[in-house]
C-alpha cells in the first residue's frame, strides 16, 4: 500500500478531506504478514494525526492473542494461516464488537465485494489510498458497525416486545363471565426486568349461573420460558373447569401439566385459586405455596386464613380446601402474586408482606380509594415503601359483591 494517489472510496465515493471530524480514539488491529506494507499503514496514519492506535500482528493465530478491546480489524486476505474469505469468516467469528475491513490487491478487488457481503463492514485497495482516506475509511467502519449493532439490538428489543404482548395475552385473558352480581378488575405490571415478561398468571371463569372460578398462580423466574408455561397452566386450568373436572381434581391435573412441560426439574409454581358459590354466598380456597387471599368487608381486612399447602412441582400432594362464609352480600376478595409484597420496607430487609398489604388496605379508607382504581393504588403505594419499582412482576384479581364498601 503506497503512493501519494488516491482512489474513490470504494463504497461511499468520498474522496480525501484534510479535516477529518473530531472523533474518539480508536484501537486497530492490523493483520498483515508483509512487514513493509504494516509500517506504510502506520506511517499513513500517523502523517494525518489519525488518533489511532495501532496493534499489528502477522498471522491470524497471533490476532485471536490481542484482538480483545479492539475498535476496528484491518485484515490482509492473504495469511500465512488463512487464505482470502476462509480468513475473513475467522476474524468474524473472533471479533465480537469490532468492525472489520479488509485488504485487497489490485487484481483480487472482487474478493473485496465478496467480503462485504460475508460481513465485513468495507474493502481498501493496497495502493490505492493514503492516509486521510485510511483513516476515515476505519473511521466510518467503526461507525457501521455500531450502527449496525444497534439496528440488531433494536430488532431484538422489537422481536421480544412482540413475544411478551403474545404472550401477556396468553397469560392475562379477558375474565370468561357474564353475571352482574359480582364485578371483577384485573391488574399486571412487569418487575424491573427490562419490561420482560414473567410467569404471573391470571383467569376467571363461570361455568353456571351462581358459579364462578378465578385462579392467580406464579411460575418462577423471569422470561419466555417461564412465560409460556404459565400459558400452558392457565389454558389447562380454564379447560378443567370447562369440562367439570372434580374440584380436588383440578391442581394435582394442573401439577402434572407443570412437571411435563417445565424445561428444569427445579422450576415451580404457586397457585391460589377460589371458587364463589353465589347463591349460598361462600367461597372455597385452595393454596399450593401461595400467598392468601385478603377479605375486606364491613371496614375491616384481614388475609384469608386458608392453609398454605406445597409448591407445584415441589412434592405432589393435593391442597386443603377452606371454605369462607360470607357474613354479608357487600364483600372484596383481593388475589395477588407475591411480587405485590416482596418489596422492601425501608432501608432494611423486612419485606411488606400480608401484614403489611393488610395495613395498606386499611389505610386505603382514608385516600377514598374507588375499588376500580385499588390494584394500581396498592403498587403504587408498595413502590413507594420500597423506594422504587418492585423487582417481581405483580399480577392481581379483585373480585368484588355488592360494591365493596
Amino acid at each position: 500500500m503506497a503512493g501519494p494517489s488516491v482512489a474513490p472510496y470504494p463504497h461511499g465515493g468520498l474522496g480525501p478531506h484534510p479535516n477529518l471530524p473530531p472523533g474518539e480514539r480508536l484501537r486497530v488491529l492490523l493483520v498483515e504478514d508483509d512487514e513493509g506494507d504494516a509500517f506504510l499503514v502506520g506511517e499513513l496514519l500517523a502523517e494525518t494525526n489519525s488518533m489511532i492506535d495501532l496493534l499489528v500482528a502477522t498471522s491470524l493465530s497471533e490476532a485471536r492473542q490481542r484482538i480483545a478491546g479492539v475498535d476496528c480489524v484491518l485484515l490482509d486476505l492473504g495469511l500465512p494461516d488463512a487464505q482470502g474469505l476462509d480468513g475473513l469468516r475467522r476474524v468474524l467469528e473472533m471479533s465480537s464488537g469490532a468492525a472489520v475491513c479488509v485488504l485487497t490487491g489490485r487484481s483480487d478487488e472482487h474478493l473485496g465485494i465478496v467480503a462485504v457481503a460475508e460481513g465485513a463492514q468495507d474493502y481498501l485497495v493496497k495502493g490505492q489510498v493514503d492516509g486521510v482516506l485510511l483513516t476515515r475509511a476505519l473511521r466510518y467502519a467503526v461507525e457501521r458497525k455500531r450502527a449496525d449493532e444497534n439496528a440488531r439490538r433494536l430488532r431484538e428489543i422489537e422481536l421480544r416486545q412482540a413475544e411478551s404482548a403474545r404472550l401477556e395475552r396468553g397469560l392475562l385473558p379477558q375474565p370468561l363471565m357474564t353475571t352482574d352480581e359480582v364485578a371483577v378488575h384485573t391488574f399486571y405490571r412487569p418487575g424491573r426486568h427490562a419490561a420482560l415478561i414473567g410467569g404471573d398468571f391470571f383467569d376467571v371463569v363461570q361455568t353456571q349461573p351462581d358459579r364462578v372460578d378465578l385462579i392467580v398462580g406464579d411460575v418462577c423466574g423471569h422470561g419466555v420460558d417461564e412465560a409460556a408455561l404459565g400459558v400452558e397452566l392457565r389454558v389447562a386450568w380454564r379447560a378443567l373447569i370447562l369440562a367439570g373436572v372434580p374440584d380436588d381434581e383440578v391442581l394435582p391435573a394442573l401439577e402434572q401439566v407443570l412437571m411435563s412441560e417445565r424445561r428444569l426439574q427445579e422450576i415451580f409454581a404457586t397457585v391460589a385459586t377460589v371458587r364463589l358459590d353465589l347463591a349460598a354466598n361462600r367461597a372455597t380456597v385452595r393454596l399450593a405455596g401461595h400467598p392468601p387471599p385478603l377479605l375486606l368487608s364491613g371496614g375491616k381486612v384481614a388475609p384469608v386464613p386458608a392453609r398454605g399447602g406445597l409448591l407445584l412441582g415441589v412434592r405432589p400432594r393435593r391442597p386443603v380446601a377452606f371454605d369462607l362464609e360470607f357474613d354479608t352480600d357487600d364483600w372484596s376478595l383481593l388475589m395477588y402474586t407475591d411480587g405485590l409484597i416482596e418489596g422492601r420496607v425501608g432501608d432494611g430487609d423486612d419485606r411488606l408482606d400480608v401484614d403489611g398489604l393488610t395495613g395498606l388496605l386499611q389505610e386505603r379508607a382514608n385516600h377514598a380509594v374507588p375499588l376500580s382504581e385499588l390494584p394500581a393504588w396498592l403498587v403504587g403505594r408498595a413502590e413507594q415503601i420500597n423506594g422504587g419499582p418492585l423487582a417481581d412482576d405483580v399480577a392481581m384479581l379483585l373480585v368484588t359483591r355488592g360494591g365493596g364498601r
